[in-house]
């Protein structure tokens, strides 16, 4: 877990009453220049130049999501904004404008070696924030340049340490790990990274060549061994049925009255039906097998030798 951050109002308030007891003295001295130079016209023409030099020199205004902050002689006092503010001109000076929305930042890492010595591009987007613009004016010098290099070092370190198999399974897991070595190299600087979405992962063609041999042969192993399974499991189904076509011969008559009817279907097939002794039935059971048997059982009642396949005599 990551620790929260402190939240933007933690940051130190600027605090305008000094800036504003310097243009009372400002408006004061011009005033009383003017009236010592020039009576009543020049004390009113020096109040009017003293308002418009202190107006223009010290009013700041910022919106609602800037934050700047304020060096009084080199010195921090604190953060201005949103809304108008005034500083003592000469003295206070305001440095960059620290933006406090969520900002989103694409950044890459090409011909990263993962932990499986596999040459990678990867892109990825991190979200981040400034919640603390005191932290980040005080803590780094280019706060956006630096965030965008701590992220790219950052995942050259998470892919150094994960395979090529891990990188393409789980780019959820790459990038929450990526979140959080950012955080934690940031976390000083008063920023939060939000989030770390991997975009693409590119590998290098040689490659995705062999991987997708080794899918395809994957494949067909598997195709292979459903397709043995399911003739073992066809072969279990067909011995079952022969033993009950054993016992039933009229099961076995209605078997081959059904394959003659599936072979009509088409209307394309010639079926021949050649005579022979059924045993009682008016069609072979099936096309003479019992009807042999019959003739084979007669034959070697009647004490002669079956006859048996071979060369026949001319």
């Amino acid at each position: 877990m990551v620790d929260a951050q402190p939240s933007a109002s933690s940051s130190r308030r600027y605090r305008p009453g000094a800036a504003l007891g310097a243009d009372i003295l400002m408006f004061i001295i011009f005033a009383g220049g003017g009236y010592y130079f020039g009576y009543i016209i020049g004390a009113f023409a020096g109040f009017l130049f003293a308002l418009l030099l202190t107006f223009a020199l010290s009013i700041r205004v910022r919106s609602q999501w800037n934050r700047k902050a304020v060096l009084r002689l080199g010195k921090y006092v604190g953060i201005i904004g949103p809304g108008l503010f005034l500083i003592i001109p000469f003295i206070d000076s305001t440095t960059a404008t620290i933006d406090t929305r969520v900002i989103s930042t694409a950044f890459k890492a090409e011909r990263t070696l993962t932990k499986d010595n596999v040459p990678v591009d990867v892109d990825a987007i991190l979200f981040w924030q400034v919640n603390n613009p005191e932290h980040t004016i005080l803590n780094v010098q280019s706060y956006y340049d630096s965030v965008l290099l701590a992220s790219q070092t950052a995942m050259r370190d998470i892919i150094g340490k994960t395979e090529l198999s891990a990188m393409l399974a789980g780019r959820d897991m790459i990038g929450k790990a990526i979140q959080e070595l950012i955080e934690e190299r940031i976390r000083e600087w008063g920023i939060n990274a939000i989030s770390v979405e991997v975009r693409d992962v590119t590998i290098p063609n040689e490659l995705q060549n062999a991987m997708a041999r080794v899918a395809t042969s994957d494949r067909e192993k598997q195709a292979r061994v459903i397709l043995a399974e399911s003739e073992n499991l066809a072969a279990d189904k067909m011995l079952e049925a022969a033993k009950k076509y054993e016992t039933d011969p009229y099961a076995m008559q209605l078997r081959a009255l059904n394959m003659m009817y599936e072979i009509s279907l088409t209307g394309k097939n010639v079926m021949v039906f050649v005579p022979t002794e059924t045993g009682g039935f008016a069609m072979p059971v099936p096309f003479g097998v019992y009807g042999l048997k019959d003739i084979i059982a007669k034959r070697e009642a009647q004490g002669q030798e079956p006859r048996k396949p071979g060369k026949q005599k001319k």
